[in-house]
């Protein structure tokens, strides 16, 4: 036996649930607010009832950290981020699916908290969707450990002169094995997520793919995804576009249907990530601005502030446009030049290759194009000699690598130069 206790509390009103739990099943319950007695029920069968949002939100305080239930074949775990892509994922897995929502760490302080993907508000729209549908829902509080897991190092990673991308850290390794682990626990096959992305064979080897919309594609932000894991994945959306998502979330009656994007980077709440970074720990510094040649051309107040390929906000006058070459976290000091200067040939990465090749389609930031590359693997990673330069390459950001549609190896770029 053990106890379960959650409460809730919003806008000056306050509720608690108590649960006794033998197993996988509640044997006494105190549990005001709610649409329907709790005991004798399983936990599955707990976490779909509804009633009072204040109540119910206790009751998944509740559950969450002793949820668990008896395997079940054909059963779905569904990754539930609030928003209609999620939703439709739902609506696929049902009727045998359990929705799954991770409250993360947000920034009391950012100014759009309740678009972010696991905000409190999220996290109601996203067990509205699941008790509409008559499906259980369960929350899982990892907001102290997702601030340690993703939050601290992209402030470390600034604070040393890199360019960290955090989603990826957090989808490919964070938030994937927080919710395969919860898949395990709730008796599930399968993981569903509402990413676009697909999974297919490739050379023989089962790796993850560009979704069929390139518009949506998600693949980059999910490339750190362990291949030994994606047997376990499912992405159902992956070969459609967001209109047909919404199309069929309208058709299926859901108030998701129209609700907005979610904010990348969701822990800023909203806020510019110069503004975060000064609240959590990098101070404003002053510090020198250089030429190529060593040469002071004006003032920074911060080095982290700065990213390689970056040309508005410098605050230095030149005769040609000037770009951010890097940043000297030891000198406190930012070197700035022409885009020429930008142009990188060779780039290494600590990371890995899911498969054997010599040739690549690199993609070294998000929103950059991809540039053909030969690949070389190293004791921890693999070098790329570019075909073409690319410019703004930072270290801290992830190379991805594309054979066809197939993403065939990731990386953190370490280091990067024009030989």
């Amino acid at each position: 036996m053990i106890e379960a206790f959650g409460d809730s509390t919003r806008d000056g009103e306050w509720a608690a649930v108590r649960l006794l739990v033998d197993g996988d099943r509640v044997v006494e319950a105190d549990a005001p607010g709610l649409g329907r007695p709790l005991r004798g029920l399983t936990l599955l069968e707990a976490a779909a009832v509804g009633g009072e949002t204040l109540a119910v939100d206790a009751l998944a305080n509740a559950l969450g950290p002793v949820f668990r239930s008896a395997p079940s074949p054909g059963r779905t775990a569904v990754a539930m981020s609030g928003g209609v892509d999620s939703a439709v994922a739902l609506l696929r897995a049902a009727p045998d699916a359990v929705g799954v929502t991770l409250r993360l760490w947000l920034d009391p302080d950012g100014p759009d908290a309740e678009r972010a993907c696991c905000s409190p508000e999220a996290v109601i729209a996203a067990r509205e969707t699941c008790h509409r549908l008559g499906l259980p829902h369960v929350t899982l509080d990892l907001r102290e450990e997702f601030r340690r897991a993703v939050v601290a190092p992209f402030v470390r990673g600034y604070a040393r002169g890199e360019t960290p991308n955090p989603c990826i850290r957090c989808n490919g390794g964070f938030r994937f094995a927080e919710l395969l682990a919860f898949a395990r626990r709730a008796g599930c096959d399968r993981l569903a997520t509402g990413h676009y992305a697909r999974i297919a064979e490739h050379r023989g080897r089962v790796l993850l793919h560009r979704a069929g919309d390139d518009r949506k594609d998600q693949s980059y932000m999910l490339a750190r995804l362990d291949p030994k894991q994606l047997g376990r994945i499912w992405f159902p959306l992956g070969d459609q576009d967001k209109e047909a998502t919404r199309g069929e979330a309208a058709r299926a009656g859901l108030a998701v249907a129209r609700r907005a994007e979610s904010q990348e980077a969701c822990f800023l709440a909203g806020d510019d990530y110069r503004s975060f970074l000064g609240r959590h720990g990098l101070e404003p510094r002053r510090g020198a601005i250089l030429d190529e040649e060593g040469r002071h051309l004006g003032s920074h107040d911060g080095f982290w502030r700065y990213t390689p390929g970056q040309r508005k906000g410098i605050g230095v006058s030149a005769a040609r446009p000037l770009y951010v070459l890097g940043a000297d976290a030891a000198a406190n000091a930012v070197v700035v030049g022409p885009r020429e200067s930008l142009a990188r040939r060779r780039v290494r990465a600590a990371g890995r290759l899911y498969a054997d090749v010599d040739r690549a389609s690199a993609k070294l930031r998000y929103r950059s194009p991809a540039v053909a590359a030969a690949v070389v693997q190293s004791g921890g990673g693999f070098e790329l000699v570019l075909d073409e330069p690319a410019f703004g390459v930072a270290r801290g950001q992830s190379a991805v690598l594309y054979d066809g549609d197939a993403v065939v190896g990731c990386g953190t770029v370490s280091s990067a130069d024009d030989n």
